[in-house]
């Protein structure tokens, strides 16, 4: 708070020490079709991006602008934005006339975007997505490319997971506080309703939030932004649905002071592009406004997206060798139809109410309440003293066999017999068998002595309630500075549980832990050996509570030759968990609240943009900042126990960028050096792995927890557009990067076998310690996964005059590497599990082969896309097609390295056979892939 009253008493003193000439420029906003005057269209001055918003009758006024040379860009969505240099003469009024927009119909390219990427859902309760969803609507040449062009290999801006990013809608932060990432399902299909956004590069400044490395995105619903019509649309794609169709009417402000819009849309398809991934999501939205008088305005804002999508495998090479890229483990045939056993739904209602105050001409306020509710539910098979179900269990595979050693001698016995004849008849290698066998898990669960279910299907599911209030500030105060303030509020209440979907031709399932016996057995001490029938939680049952608050203020500074502004944040979370269950592991701390965990965390910021004149100019951006560690990685174990991670503490993040920009009416270009660290990050992770410890417990299921990860990200990005005639523009973009762990993290696995510790299994153990710490992984210099690290684009696009439009574009993606094992890269690894002592056989040489990163193989990608619209009475008539990966490229966008064979001697086993049981697995991107939209505007 200190840091933070001293940086005020700075801003204030240079407030009062600048000063300088200015004079007013406006101009009238019109379309180029009807010749009607457009409101809320944005004009903006680019050397300090202060903007304006045309009013009722096309007007937009900027009443103070520095002398000199000045470029204003003027655009809304849906039309061609247009750029103006102005030569701005203090004291003298500048008016540009009548500026008119001719409908710009690229954008549909927009507004399928999230089409082609919100295949990529994460695969937990936590919503992780990509994050070139960010992107959407941004107008910089480089940001396009790295949304339409990129986003389908799952590239990152600058590496950066979308965690270091902001989402917001009307000024409220819509990142979940389980994990820090937006769910963007939660208004998927409403792309014409989520069309007006404001979007900010990296650290640079936001009016709504003090923002983060990544950069902001603002949705703005507010009724009467929208542009006064209808439209509707209907769409087909090869990609995670096949048909989409939606319709959307806005009122526009009538005369009583009132506006409204209203969206719907259904996206389904019974087959996406990977085998048995249905899909179906319907979606509504709608705003209503009042403008009480020229100073107050009330809006509400509801939305509802429901969406279920069947999940794809990732797959070890093995079994993409046999079966396919598009194979998909996950489903199988149930009375003739394809079933996926791994399904996602998401069902989260936000309501919104805002209240905008005109307090004056040069102060604005916008408080908003909302309240998001809703479940997000992920399914999957769970079986007692049955056979595993998945197709590729590893003792299916051919790989089982040929892999095999002799545990006592270690001779390969993969290349003899009986394992060769074994390998060649592997369940696998039937087509019958590749599928889950729903008809065989049905009669076994009507086969069963009592009607016990051997086999349930059942979700994990996640309720949350979340609160959130918050105000920003707008003030204007001086002709030449800016203050933008803010304080929000966040509640959380969170019920993770798992639920009881179906028990497949069975009477009722039993709620105990397959892998232990007597107390430890049970779920829930409190009511022991339980029955569950369908609709019953079982498992696992307990709350997350979060509560966060933040304040932020932020000051921009305009003058003729510099702009510069400061910015500063603090903010507070404190998180609890409440178990509702009393687990037999962990009977003394797994029921009741837990401990508070609590973190306080402060952020500055500031940036200088020099204007060489009215077309280049060079811009400096730098921030520091702590970030709290998420729910997900403060509970390491959340679903047993009450556990915090031993001594976690906030993220410290640094980040600074330099570019050279050119806007000039023809040319358009960024060049962009950066420099970002991420320092004390804290990763958990589950999984079975073998060889782990000492003893006859060497194989256990753990969670692992790395601490003090550290990680770098460096590089540069370029884009340019050139417009070569008025009809043809040429595009390119480049984006090289060096990401990679900067130091060697701390790494501990939890195993839940050391808290069965009593005797016979029928007293529990109140304290158990079954926290193993396993010192330092050695991942210094590593590569960091998830995202190409060079990606380049050329393009050209031709614009003819008559309203239709075709774009090709190439793309090269490199530098794209496999997410590694921590635990493999501990002393462990070297360690015999049965006595404890380093391996005698194991040599450095050998070690690093079997360590080594892998790297993914470079790819490119040739896409397509055009479009042609035709006014018709009043509306418009149109259509858009684009075609992607046009050469039908397989290409791999990510993987993970398995950490089941967890020690030399059994990893080294199982690459030397040539055929490893236990390979990694990867992701594969789309093929060829289509998207054709019609619609009509009135």
């Amino acid at each position: 708070m200190k840091k933070l009253v001293i940086s005020l008493l700075f801003v204030m003193q240079v407030v009062c020490a600048w000063a300088q000439q200015t004079a007013s420029v406006q101009g009238k906003v019109v379309d180029s079709k009807s010749q009607k005057p457009l409101e809320n269209v944005v004009a903006t001055l680019q050397g300090n991006n202060q903007t304006a918003l045309t009013n009722a009758e096309g007007i937009f006024v900027f009443k103070s602008v520095a002398e000199g040379k000045q470029v204003v860009t003027v655009g809304s969505v849906g039309f061609v934005l247009q750029t103006f240099t102005l030569e701005v003469v203090a004291g003298q009024a500048l008016d540009l006339g009548v500026v008119s927009l001719e409908e710009d119909i690229t954008t549909e390219q927009q507004l399928s975007l999230i089409t082609i990427t919100d295949n990529d859902l994460g695969d937990d309760n936590s919503g992780s997505e990509n994050t070139a969803g960010l992107l959407q609507a941004s107008r910089d040449n480089f940001q396009q490319a790295a949304a339409f062009n990129w986003g389908q290999a799952r590239f990152r801006i600058r590496g950066l997971d979308n965690e270091y990013g902001l989402t917001m809608i009307n000024g409220v932060v819509m990142n979940k506080l389980y994990d820090g990432r937006p769910q963007w399902s939660n208004w998927g299909g409403l792309n014409d309703a989520t069309r007006n956004q404001e979007f900010t590069m990296g650290s640079t400044p936001s009016d709504y939030t003090f923002g983060n490395i990544l950069g902001t995105q603002e949705i703005n619903t507010r009724a009467s932004a929208f542009r006064p019509g209808g439209r509707i649309s209907f769409s087909g794609t090869n990609t995670n649905y096949n048909w989409r169709a939606m319709a959307t009417y806005a009122s526009g402000m009538n005369a009583n002071g009132w506006a409204y819009v209203v969206s719907a849309s259904r996206r389904w398809a019974q087959e996406g592009y990977f085998e048995g991934t249905d899909y179906g999501a319907n979606s509504f939205f709608m705003a209503v406004e009042k403008r009480i008088n020229d100073q107050h305005s009330i809006n509400f804002t509801g939305i509802y997206a429901q969406n279920s999508r069947g999940k794809n495998s990732p797959n070890t090479q093995e079994v993409t060798d046999i079966a396919g890229v598009k194979y998909n483990s996950y489903w199988g045939y149930q009375d003739g139809e394809k079933r996926n056993s791994r399904d996602k739904d998401v069902e989260e209602p936000i309501l919104m109410l805002s209240h905008f105050w005109k307090i004056n001409e040069k102060n604005t306020l916008n408080t908003n309440v909302t309240y998001q509710f809703g479940k997000i539910g992920n399914s999957r098979l769970d079986y007692q003293n049955a056979p595993n179900p998945d197709p590729t269990y590893y003792r299916n595979l051919p790989s089982f066999f040929s892999s095999t050693y002799d545990q006592d001698t270690g001779e390969f016995l993969g290349d003899q017999e009986p394992y060769i004849t074994n390998a060649a008849n592997a369940n696998f290698l039937n087509k019958n068998n590749r599928q889950i066998n729903w008809d065989a898990m049905y009669f076994a669960n009507q086969n069963t002595s009592n009607g016990r279910s051997a086999y349930v299907l059942y979700e994990d599911r996640t309720d949350d309630n979340t609160f959130t209030a918050n105000s920003i500030l707008q003030s204007q105060l001086s002709d030449n500075v800016t203050l933008n303030a803010g304080a929000t509020y966040r509640h959380l209440k969170s019920h993770n549980f798992q639920n009881l979907l179906d028990l497949m031709g069975g009477q009722f399932f039993e709620d105990f832990d397959n892998f232990y016996t007597g107390d430890f057995a049970q779920p829930d001490l409190n009511n022991p050996n339980r029955t569950v029938g369908e609709g019953d939680t079982y498992g696992y049952n307990y709350n997350l509570f979060a509560h966060n608050i933040n304040a932020f203020t932020q000051f921009r500074f305009s003058y003729n030759k510099f702009d510069f502004y400061l910015g500063q944040e603090f903010s507070r979370s404190e998180y609890q968990r409440e178990g509702l269950y009393r687990n037999g592991l962990y009977a003394n701390n797994s029921f009741g609240k837990s401990q508070r965990a609590i973190f306080e965390n402060y952020g500055f910021k500031g940036g200088l943009t020099y204007k060489i004149d009215g077309r280049n100019m060079i811009s400096a951006n730098a921030v520091r900042m702590t970030k709290a560690p998420t729910l997900r990685n403060t509970f390491p174990n959340a679903r047993l126990n009450n556990n915090i991670v031993n001594g976690i503490e906030s993220e410290l993040i640094s980040s600074a960028d330099l570019s050279y920009i050119i806007r000039a009416p023809k040319l358009k270009a960024r060049i962009t050096g950066f420099y970002s660290t991420i320092q004390n990050a804290t990763e958990t992770s589950f999984f079975f792995g073998e060889g782990i410890f000492d003893g006859d417990d060497a194989d256990a299921f753990v969670a692992e927890t790395v601490t003090g990860v550290d990680k770098r990200m460096m590089g540069g990005e370029f884009g340019f557009e050139y417009q070569v005639t008025s009809t043809i523009k040429v595009l390119g973009s480049a984006a090289f990067g060096q990401y990679t762990y900067s130091n060697n993290p701390n790494v501990s696995i939890n195993n839940d076998a050391l808290a069965a510790v009593a005797g016979d299994g029928t007293n529990v153990n109140l304290n158990p310690n079954t926290n193993v710490d396993f010192g330092k992984a050695y991942l210094k210099d590593y590569k960091l996964s998830g995202t190409p690290q060079q990606a380049y684009s050329v393009g050209i696009e031709y614009r003819d005059p008559k309203f239709w439009w075709v774009g090709a574009n190439a793309n090269y993606l490199a530098s794209n590497y496999m997410d590694i094992s921590a635990l493999l890269r501990t002393a462990n690894f070297f360690e015999d599990p049965n006595t404890g002592e380093q391996i005698e056989d194991a040599t450095s040489a050998r070690a690093r082969q079997l360590l080594k990163q892998e790297k993914f193989d470079s790819f490119a990608l040739f896409n397509l896309n055009g479009g042609k619209s035709w006014r018709i009475d009043n509306k418009t008539i149109g259509f858009f097609a684009s075609v992607n990966n046009i050469l039908n490229t397989t290409y791999k966008t990510g993987g993970f390295e398995q950490s089941r064979n967890a020690n030399y001697t059994e990893l080294n086993q199982d690459l030397s056979s040539g055929t490893p049981a236990f390979g990694p697995k990867y992701f594969y991107g789309y093929g060829r892939t289509y998207f054709v939209n019609l619609y009509i505007n009135f």
